[in-house]
């Protein structure tokens, strides 16, 4: 054998080690079921939930994750982003010590279309948001009964603040509270804010690479944002920057990371993430930037508050507390977060969570 040939069988032999190493190691990191809640000294919790749910609604199986310390706590339904990106591996991959789970149940639903409810079959004409405010009353149902509580608390986070403003417009009587974090307003108008500042503070950093990818765009065409713009472009500048998903910055890899080691997806159900994503916001994206809340959602019969990180720009916070201002409800309150971008809940834990707390003091179960 050649000395060519021999140095091309040894990398082969070691690519498809590495291959069959990898491999291996997502499999062990995917048995799709999640770990049982412990103590700071590692014991199982008694009383606690954490487990992974599947239940049929409006038609197809769907998926959650519910986790509590104590299950006669409060109630709390979390609608996560994207569209299409569940984001509760990422969340738990940040847990510290304090968490939302002390002093809720916290349902993490992953929506149709999304996460591991994404189904090749699902029917891409049920993917609006009417039917997504239809399934999230199901799951409010689901988990009213199971916990016996006749009211929840209902979390919206960026798309799922859009999806939640809908859901407490149209069923009110099911929710003690919202919470929005990173909210939506005008979505079309909040990523021609972003497009401009990023691109000044771009030349201000001569940042060359970011300019010839922004200038390409024109943030005042009717077809503004496209999906490869939001996609190949506009999220990881906006990470870069810090004021994207993180202030202190991530990048894709770490949400890659969480992925890959989070133990509550099975390999399937992981690649099914990626699947979801693209089919959720090729269907569900410009329907949201359509509607402008300010001139079709701005009077509600529940408790409001918008939970607001200073520095995003992936939903304008100041078009946020301007929204705040314009809505009419029982309660309402804007609550700025000044070292957070898009994600309060994920970068400033201990000050959200006492946040959430006092909305549920001010906004008590009902007998």
């Amino acid at each position: 054998m050649s000395r060519l040939r021999r140095k091309m069988f040894i990398l082969l032999f070691i690519f498809i080690i590495i291959v069959s190493m990898f491999i291996m190691a997502a499999f062990l990191n995917s048995p799709g079921r999640l770990t049982p809640l412990k103590d700071t000294q590692g014991n199982i919790i008694p009383g606690s939930v954490s487990e992974k749910v599947w239940i049929d609604i409006n038609g197809i199986k769907q998926g959650m994750f519910i986790r509590g310390q104590d299950i006669q706590n409060p109630v709390l339904l979390y609608l996560h982003g994207g569209p299409g990106t569940p984001l509760f591996q990422f969340i738990s991959y940040l847990e510290k010590e304090e968490r939302l789970e002390r002093y809720f149940t916290v349902c993490y639903w992953d929506q149709r279309g999304a996460g591991m409810t994404y189904d090749k079959s699902t029917d891409p004409t049920t993917m609006t948001v009417d039917q997504l405010v239809e399934d999230t009353r199901e799951v409010t149902e689901y988990l009213k009964s199971r916990f016996g509580q006749n009211k929840i608390y209902l979390l919206g986070h960026s798309w799922g603040s859009y999806l939640g403003v809908k859901t407490i417009e149209k069923y009110p009587e099911n929710y003690l509270a919202y919470i929005g974090i990173g909210q939506v307003s005008n979505q079309k108008e909040s990523e021609r804010l972003a497009y401009q500042y990023i691109l000044s503070r771009a030349k201000q950093m001569n940042d060359k690479d970011v300019i010839e990818k922004l200038e390409i765009y024109d943030p005042y065409a009717d077809d503004f944002p496209q999906l490869d713009y939001l996609v190949k472009g506009r999220t990881a500048i906006l990470n870069k920057y810090g004021i994207g998903h993180l202030h202190q910055g991530v990048t894709s890899w770490d949400i890659l990371k969480s992925l890959f080691v989070f133990k509550g997806y099975t390999v399937t159900e992981k690649i099914n993430w990626f699947l979801g994503a693209d089919f959720s916001m090729i269907h569900l994206f410009p329907g949201l930037l359509e509607d402008d809340l300010f001139l079709s959602s701005v009077k509600f019969e529940v408790p409001f508050y918008i939970t607001q990180g200073a520095h995003d720009y992936m939903v304008s916070q100041v078009l946020a507390e301007k929204y705040a201002e314009a809505c009419e409800a029982p309660k309402k309150e804007f609550i700025l977060f000044e070292d957070s971008a898009h994600s309060p809940n994920m970068e400033e834990p201990e000050k959200f969570i006492e946040v959430m707390r006092r909305i549920a003091l001010e906004n008590p179960l009902e007998e």
